[in-house]
């Protein structure tokens, strides 16, 4: 089986520290290929995997100016499709730009779906459900009127995540700064229950992040961390009394959710999107529907096993998981 693999270029595959869907695709060519799969990953030229990579694009364009986001990912695509010949099967995790090759080869394709920015993206979804099988990362994120061949919920290495039993009495918040994420909501849940929050993540809104996450930050009771990676970013997430992940949009899924959890740490989210196929209200966390509610369960969190949160990713949320599902549907697209 020889497997096409396209990766999104926004960022390096794996990411150097934020890039969630390039860090799903890296984690799932890695174990295809430990499976003995043929993979070619097509992402950018200093991408890093254990198949054949098959780069022409010189740099992630979120990481450097210099780089055309439009002209380079025109340019990845077509790199691609004029090799799509050589494989069985193209796996795109790089949203609907390359639907618009699909009918033009007759290789199969399967598209995972990572979300959908806007409704107004499913001319580019719809027309082409007959021929691309299309993959949600959770129920929740199905749309009504589209086809689908499979839920798979993404999957990460346990044993990269090392078990903090004990936590700390400090709360983490873990993501982008954004409306969408809730870090104004995780600052007002600290600031109620008394307790000092680590903030991580990217800036994604300039303004957002001045209005409501820079004017808090004193150093001392609200600290900003900006984006991390390797062992500190482990560290961080496993080094929490919880993960205040307060969101205000129907989440397709939440790495930070799975990865939080695995280190023992218990996460209060907003009860929206996927949050109740991650969570398990009452063993790996709480699901809340405002902040009031964050904060009372904030109060609760001795009641949560910290050893409990990361048996439920061991059972559901790992990347052999991911993998044999998706080994699966490739060998009933292709009848093997």
């Amino acid at each position: 089986m020889k497997i096409a693999m396209l990766a999104p270029i926004s960022w390096r595959t794996p990411p150097r520290a934020y890039g969630p869907w390039e860090l799903v695709t890296s984690l799932l060519t890695e174990a295809l290929v430990a499976r003995g799969v043929d993979v070619t990953l097509f992402a950018t030229q200093d991408s890093i995997t254990a198949g054949t990579l098959a780069a022409v694009v010189p740099a992630p364009y979120s990481e450097d100016p210099s780089i055309d986001a439009k002209v380079w990912e025109m340019r990845h695509l077509a790199h691609l499709f004029e090799r799509a010949g050589e494989f069985d099967l193209i796996h795109n995790q790089a949203d609907f730009p390359a639907h618009a090759f699909a009918n033009l080869v007759p290789t199969p394709m399967i598209t995972t779906i990572h979300g959908f920015s806007s409704a107004r993206i499913m001319p580019m979804y719809k027309p082409f459900e007959d021929r691309i099988h299309y993959v949600a990362i959770s129920d929740a994120d199905r749309a009504p009127d589209l086809r689908y061949a499979a839920t798979i919920h993404h999957g990460i290495v346990l044993d990269e995540f090392a078990f903090d039993a004990k936590g700390s009495d400090d709360l983490l918040f873990f993501g982008r700064m954004h409306p969408d994420k809730g870090a104004a909501e995780a600052i007002a849940a600290a600031k109620a229950s008394g307790r000092r929050l680590h903030m991580y993540g990217i800036v994604q809104d300039q303004g957002y992040y001045e209005r409501e996450v820079a004017s808090a930050v004193d150093g001392e009771r609200i600290l900003y961390h900006g984006p991390v990676g390797g062992s500190a970013r482990i560290e961080a997430l496993g080094r929490a009394r919880a993960l205040l992940h307060l969101i205000n949009f129907d989440e397709p899924f939440g790495l930070s959710v799975i990865e939080a959890m695995a280190c023992g740490t218990p996460v209060i989210a907003i009860n929206r999107g996927s949050m109740p196929e991650l969570i398990v209200d009452g063993v790996t966390g709480f699901l809340v529907n405002d902040v009031e509610e964050a904060v009372a369960a904030i109060d609760r969190v001795e009641e949560i096993d910290r050893a409990a949160c990361r048996a439920h990713v061991a059972a559901h949320f790992t990347v052999d998981r991911m993998a044999d599902r998706y080994l699966a549907l490739y060998r009933d697209i292709l009848n093997l």
